[in-house]
Protein backbone atom coordinates (compact mmCIF):
# COMPACT_ATOMS: atom_id res chain seq x y z
CA UNK A 1 0.00 0.00 0.00
CA UNK A 2 1.27 3.45 -0.91
CA UNK A 3 1.91 6.12 1.64
CA UNK A 4 -0.98 8.65 1.90
CA UNK A 5 1.32 11.55 0.97
CA UNK A 6 2.39 9.86 -2.26
CA UNK A 7 -1.20 8.87 -3.07
CA UNK A 8 -2.53 12.39 -2.57
CA UNK A 9 0.29 14.05 -4.50
CA UNK A 10 -0.10 11.55 -7.36
CA UNK A 11 -3.83 12.28 -7.54
CA UNK A 12 -3.09 16.03 -7.61
CA UNK A 13 -0.60 15.55 -10.45
CA UNK A 14 -3.16 13.52 -12.42
CA UNK A 15 -5.74 16.27 -11.88
CA UNK A 16 -3.24 18.91 -13.03
CA UNK A 17 -2.55 17.01 -16.25
CA UNK A 18 -6.26 17.10 -17.15
CA UNK A 19 -6.59 20.90 -16.95
CA UNK A 20 -6.80 22.75 -20.25
CA UNK A 21 -6.55 26.55 -20.17
CA UNK A 22 -9.03 28.36 -22.46
CA UNK A 23 -8.12 31.41 -24.47
CA UNK A 24 -10.06 33.62 -22.01
CA UNK A 25 -7.33 32.82 -19.49
CA UNK A 26 -4.36 32.82 -21.85
CA UNK A 27 -5.05 36.19 -23.46
CA UNK A 28 -4.99 38.18 -20.17
CA UNK A 29 -1.94 36.16 -19.14
CA UNK A 30 -0.13 37.28 -22.30
CA UNK A 31 -1.03 40.92 -21.61
CA UNK A 32 0.22 40.53 -18.01
CA UNK A 33 3.47 38.96 -19.27
CA UNK A 34 4.01 41.86 -21.64
CA UNK A 35 3.49 44.33 -18.79
CA UNK A 36 5.97 42.49 -16.55
CA UNK A 37 8.55 42.34 -19.34
CA UNK A 38 8.17 46.07 -20.04
CA UNK A 39 8.59 46.90 -16.33
CA UNK A 40 11.63 44.61 -16.00
CA UNK A 41 13.13 46.17 -19.11
CA UNK A 42 12.51 49.67 -17.76
CA UNK A 43 14.42 48.86 -14.57
CA UNK A 44 17.14 47.07 -16.59
CA UNK A 45 16.44 43.73 -14.89
CA UNK A 46 15.33 41.78 -17.94
CA UNK A 47 17.01 38.66 -16.54
CA UNK A 48 14.41 38.60 -13.74
CA UNK A 49 11.37 38.54 -16.03
CA UNK A 50 11.34 34.83 -16.90
CA UNK A 51 11.79 33.47 -13.35
CA UNK A 52 9.27 36.00 -12.07
CA UNK A 53 6.64 35.11 -14.67
CA UNK A 54 7.23 31.39 -14.23
CA UNK A 55 6.74 31.64 -10.46
CA UNK A 56 3.61 33.78 -10.73
CA UNK A 57 2.11 31.40 -13.28
CA UNK A 58 2.97 28.34 -11.20
CA UNK A 59 1.43 29.79 -8.05
CA UNK A 60 -1.72 30.82 -9.93
CA UNK A 61 -2.05 27.30 -11.35
CA UNK A 62 -1.25 25.73 -7.97
CA UNK A 63 -3.89 27.79 -6.16
CA UNK A 64 -6.43 27.03 -8.90
CA UNK A 65 -5.66 23.33 -8.63
CA UNK A 66 -6.09 23.25 -4.83
CA UNK A 67 -8.93 25.81 -4.65
CA UNK A 68 -11.02 23.41 -2.58
CA UNK A 69 -8.69 24.08 0.37
CA UNK A 70 -9.16 27.87 0.26
CA UNK A 71 -10.94 28.04 3.62
CA UNK A 72 -8.09 26.40 5.51
CA UNK A 73 -5.45 28.55 7.13
CA UNK A 74 -2.93 25.73 6.73
CA UNK A 75 -3.26 25.97 2.95
CA UNK A 76 -2.55 29.71 2.90
CA UNK A 77 0.30 29.32 5.39
CA UNK A 78 1.92 26.73 3.14
CA UNK A 79 1.41 28.99 0.12
CA UNK A 80 3.05 31.90 2.00
CA UNK A 81 6.01 29.72 2.97
CA UNK A 82 6.48 28.43 -0.58
CA UNK A 83 6.22 31.97 -1.94
CA UNK A 84 8.88 33.16 0.50
CA UNK A 85 11.21 30.41 -0.70
CA UNK A 86 10.54 31.35 -4.33
CA UNK A 87 11.12 35.05 -3.69
CA UNK A 88 14.45 34.26 -2.03
CA UNK A 89 15.49 32.01 -4.91
CA UNK A 90 14.51 34.57 -7.54
CA UNK A 91 16.28 37.36 -5.70
CA UNK A 92 19.56 35.61 -4.85
CA UNK A 93 20.20 33.32 -7.82
CA UNK A 94 22.08 35.06 -10.64
CA UNK A 95 19.75 34.62 -13.66
CA UNK A 96 20.88 34.85 -17.24
CA UNK A 97 19.28 37.08 -19.85
CA UNK A 98 20.43 34.70 -22.59
CA UNK A 99 18.06 32.37 -24.42
CA UNK A 100 17.05 29.23 -22.52
CA UNK A 101 15.35 26.34 -24.38
CA UNK A 102 11.62 26.03 -23.70
CA UNK A 103 12.02 22.36 -22.77
CA UNK A 104 14.38 23.31 -19.95
CA UNK A 105 12.03 25.99 -18.66
CA UNK A 106 9.02 23.64 -18.85
CA UNK A 107 10.97 20.88 -17.11
CA UNK A 108 12.00 23.15 -14.25
CA UNK A 109 8.43 24.44 -13.91
CA UNK A 110 7.02 20.90 -13.86
CA UNK A 111 9.47 19.75 -11.22
CA UNK A 112 8.72 22.85 -9.17
CA UNK A 113 4.96 22.24 -9.36
CA UNK A 114 5.37 18.58 -8.38
CA UNK A 115 7.53 19.55 -5.41
CA UNK A 116 4.95 22.12 -4.27
CA UNK A 117 2.18 19.50 -4.57
CA UNK A 118 4.22 17.03 -2.51
CA UNK A 119 4.91 19.66 0.17
CA UNK A 120 1.22 20.55 0.44
CA UNK A 121 0.22 16.87 0.49
CA UNK A 122 2.74 16.22 3.27
CA UNK A 123 1.48 19.16 5.31
CA UNK A 124 -2.13 18.04 4.85
CA UNK A 125 -1.48 14.41 5.78
CA UNK A 126 0.86 15.13 8.69
CA UNK A 127 -1.46 17.74 10.20
CA UNK A 128 -4.52 15.59 9.61
CA UNK A 129 -6.45 18.20 7.66
CA UNK A 130 -7.39 16.31 4.54
CA UNK A 131 -10.25 18.41 3.25
CA UNK A 132 -12.46 17.25 0.45
CA UNK A 133 -12.48 19.64 -2.48
CA UNK A 134 -15.75 21.49 -2.78
CA UNK A 135 -15.63 22.01 -6.52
Amino acid sequence: MKHPIITQATNDIKAARKIWLPWRVLLPWMVFCLAVIVVCDHFERMNMSMPLLMSIGLFAFFIYLKWGLRRQALFWGTIALLMAVHVALIWYIPWTSDWVPAAVTAGVASIDLCLMLFVLAAVEVLCGSQAVAED
